[in-house]
Parts: C-alpha cells; sequence; structure tokens
C-alpha cells in the first residue's frame, strides 16, 4: 500500500541547544530534532514525545510538518531516529525536507506473507526474518508502507533472496538483489538427551539425602559390643 496520504505533525521551533538543554526536554517528555535538505536552512525542532511515537505510528512514509502552526505544511521524511538503548524512547528526530516530484531513497519495513503456510514451517521448521527493512526509491507519494514479501512456498532449509521479491509499482529496490537475505527455513534444534543416572537403594536421612547402607558398619559394631560383653 503506497503512503499517497500524507499526515500532519506540529513541531515547535527550538532555540537552545547544547547536551543540558537536551536532556532537560527529554525529562520534559520532549523529543528535540532537525529538519534539514531542500533548499531550506537546518531547523531546529521538539515535539511532544507520546504526539511524535503515535503519529509515526500510525502515518505513511511521509510526514507534513509545521512549525508552530505557522505556513503550509512541508513534505518530509524521517531520515533517522535515534532511541534509548534499553528504553527505546526516541531521543532525536532527523526529518528531511522532500520534493513529491523528486524521486527519494528510504527504508521500508518487510512483512512476511504466507508463514503459517510454507511446508517448512509445517514440518516444524524454524522460519527467520533477516531482513527487517530494505532500501527503495520511488516519487514520496509511492512510497509503500511496507514490502510484503510471500514466504508460503518455502521448504526445509530454504533460503529467500531479494531476486525473489517482487516490487510494488514505482518502487525501485537499491539493496543488492542477489546478497540481500530476505528469510531462511531451518531445522529444529534438537535438545541434547541427558542419561538418567540411577542412584544406588540406600537410607533417607532427615535431610532428604540419599545415605549409603550402613549395614556392614552396623555388624561390625554389633560383634564388637558383644565379644566386650563377654569380657
Amino acid at each position: 500500500m503506497a503512503s499517497a496520504d500524507t499526515t500532519s505533525l506540529d513541531l515547535s521551533a527550538r532555540t537552545e541547544q547544547g547536551s543540558r538543554a537536551m536532556r532537560r526536554l527529554r525529562r520534559a517528555g520532549r523529543v528535540p530534532g532537525v529538519i534539514y535538505g531542500g533548499d531550506g536552512e537546518p531547523v531546529s525542532f521538539e515535539v511532544d514525545a507520546r504526539i511524535l511515537r503515535n503519529t509515526l505510528a500510525h502515518s505513511g512514509a511521509v510526514l507534513e510538518v509545521s512549525l508552530d502552526g505557522a505556513g503550509a505544511g512541508q513534505p518530509v521524511v524521517v531520515k533517522d531516529l535515534q532511541r534509548h538503548p534499553v528504553r527505546g524512547e526516541i531521543m532525536h528526530a532527523d526529518l528531511l525536507r522532500i520534493d513529491m516530484k523528486v524521486a527519494i531513497q528510504t527504508m521500508v519495513h518487510v512483512e512476511l506473507l504466507g508463514a503459517e503456510d510454507a511446508p517448512g514451517v509445517d514440518e516444524g521448521g524454524i522460519l527467520s526474518q533477516e531482513a527487517r527493512e530494505l532500501n527503495v526509491e520511488a516519487l514520496p507519494a509511492d512510497i509503500p508502507d511496507v514490502i510484503q514479501v510471500d514466504v508460503s512456498h518455502m521448504v526445509m532449509n530454504d533460503t529467500l533472496f531479494l531476486a525473489a521479491a517482487t516490487a510494488p509499482p514505482g518502487v525501485a529496490f537499491v539493496d543488492d538483489p542477489e546478497t540481500t537475505l530476505i528469510a531462511t527455513i531451518t531445522p529444529p534444534t534438537l535438545e541434547p538427551v541427558v542419561d538418567e543416572i540411577e542412584t544406588e537403594t540406600g537410607l533417607v536421612g532427615e535431610d532428604g539425602e540419599v545415605a549409603e547402607s550402613q549395614a556392614e558398619g552396623d555388624t561390625g559394631d554389633e560383634a564388637e559390643a558383644a565379644a566386650s560383653s563377654d569380657e
């Protein structure tokens, strides 16, 4: 599905710079960022983290942004998102100005279709998605939300490269079709079988531990006691 419709996002101009200012923004639930490219100068902005997260989750490849609600919206694409290494929160956003009439290159998520119908999966094989994103070139309005790849034909020990995938209309794959691995199906890893070791029958102490039989020792003690009595 192509992203013909753009999603609007209102940004606030940011004047403060430096790491301290960035930390204050993040503590306040804001995400700093920069818009660059095109004919304009780089512009620093900030945006509510929750609004940015929700907008990106429900938008296509193209966003229409405005600063402080002024002027006509400017079409942009997300060029880079820096995330917290542990929490995954967006720490910084880079947006690239685009011309809707000029083709651009961007990354698009990959979605596998028909995994439940793949013969290799039906035999118990493990389907692994090797490529999560693909680099594509297209006019902004033709950039798809996702690249869908059919894996329903894959058998055990099968590999699927980009060459076997079909690009949507108006979209060209930039990655090498012969070396870009999309998915594999491999046999399941067998768990090593641990042989059960039988333990000899013994006495169980109060602590639940199995103790060796003291029958021989007991016999010796009884004989020694008997000899003492005789004396």
